[in-house]
């Protein structure tokens, strides 16, 4: 038997270990070193075989060939513990209700996947507990009678001077509105992923007969704005995470008629987004007058054809900037981490004017550490968040973080 007819259906990978060596399908392994879900390279001395290595992408996907054979399933786990993942995600959603264990019901799962699939049924039940949320939608269409505004333009482009039917637009009170939308293709998402747990899926399928009169969205449409209110108080947290539901899934075909179905989540994103939100809230707990950007646009020449983005700027009363911070979730190499980040903070802390700047890591075996850049006067700080300490050691080593930037001196 070929390697090709012994190749595996699923594999299991762990977020930046060391590469597998596995027989996969060609057209299967092409697909992955054409996608970003994992590094994958043919192994140069047995045909049929792959090296793949994950990266800092976790979650699930199915890769069918075009035969229509068995999909090929790669899971990825997260180094971190799935309920501490959900807290760094909960947190940065909304920092002032961030989710306990209780709240999403997922210390029972190893995988993300499902995991996520538990969340998402648990907060939407809590949504519709009291019934589908009802609003007004604008609709347009043809009708026999003048119900709301006649849109004159579309009668004379359509109708030809016809008086019936009549252009319309008006605005009714119903159940199919963005809110409901969302949860709704949240969940069909997830019917379509793998590695959904057999109850978990059961109990989807009934929040999707609860939204059953519910217009799904269709794939490559935007998803529809939402603004929290207090009448879809109870829908926030569901909203939010079928929302993280809507990024992260992906179906696409590629060439030959391949096809990727599945769920990826970025630990990269998870973690500067986390960075950045609990440090801009231990800011406004602090009180200390200091605003904060994320993402902040500058440039690095006079000419301003050099344009940079730090992932956090603290502005003192002035308006001026004080301090700066990148955040870095990467495996860390043998002797430290990349020599690269620094460059690139040296490069923020010259055209912000700042004599200190801060790379936040993921921690991993190397200490905290201070570089003094020769023939300047810039420090650059290297610290480490133990993601494996509890939410309130965590968020501690954050308020460390943010003393440690209100007392950055200037150049």
């Amino acid at each position: 038997m070929t390697p090709v007819e012994e190749a595996v259906r699923s594999v299991e990978l762990v977020e930046h270990a060391p590469a597998t060596r596995l027989a996969l399908p060609d057209a299967v392994g092409r697909a992955l070193a054409a996608s970003d879900v994992v590094d994958a390279a043919p192994d140069p001395y047995t045909p049929g075989f792959w090296s793949l290595r994950a990266g800092s992408k976790i979650g699930a996907v199915a890769v069918t060939a075009p035969d229509g054979g068995t999909p090929v399933t790669v899971r990825v786990t997260p180094k971190v513990p799935i309920a501490r993942l959900f807290f760094l995600l909960g947190y940065t959603l909304d920092p002032r209700r961030s989710w306990r264990d209780g709240e999403v019901g997922v210390a029972e799962h190893r995988d993300l996947l499902p995991a996520l699939a538990h969340a998402v049924e648990r907060q939407v039940d809590r949504a519709l507990r009291q019934g589908l949320l009802q609003g007004y939608r604008e609709t347009e269409e043809s009708a026999l009678v003048v119900r709301g505004r006649i849109r004159e333009a579309e009668q004379i482009r359509r109708r030809f001077g016809a008086m019936l039917p009549v252009e319309v637009t008006y605005d009714e009170f119903t159940t199919d509105i963005a809110e409901n939308r969302i949860l709704r293709t949240a969940v069909e998402r997830l019917l379509r992923l793998p590695g959904i747990p057999r109850g978990v899926r059961h109990r989807l399928l009934h929040q999707r007969a609860r939204l059953a009169d519910v217009t799904t969205i269709v794939r490559g449409q935007p998803i529809p704005d939402w603004h929290p209110t207090r009448l879809n108080s109870r829908y926030h947290q569901a909203l939010r995470l079928a929302r993280v539901v809507l990024d992260g899934a992906s179906a696409e075909h590629a060439p030959g008629g391949l096809r990727i179905d599945g769920f990826l989540f970025d630990m990269n994103k998870l973690f500067e987004d986390f960075v950045t939100v609990a440090l801009r809230e231990a800011f406004r707990t602090m009180d200390s007058g200091h605003t904060v950007r994320f993402q902040d646009p500058h440039h690095l020449d006079e000419a301003a054809a050099i344009r940079m983005k730090p992932d956090f700027v603290l502005y003192g009363r002035a308006g001026i900037p004080c301090a700066v911070v990148d955040a870095k979730y990467k495996a860390e190499k043998r002797g430290g981490y990349p020599d690269a980040d620094l460059y690139q903070m040296l490069a923020y802390c010259t055209a912000l004017d700042l004599r200190e700047g801060h790379l936040v890591y993921a921690k991993g075996n190397a200490p905290h550490a201070s570089h003094q850049v020769r023939h300047a006067s810039t420090v650059i700080h290297q610290h480490a968040l133990d993601l494996g300490l509890q939410p309130a050691g965590l968020l501690a080593e954050v308020e460390e973080l943010a003393q440690r930037l209100v007392d950055t001196p200037r150049v």
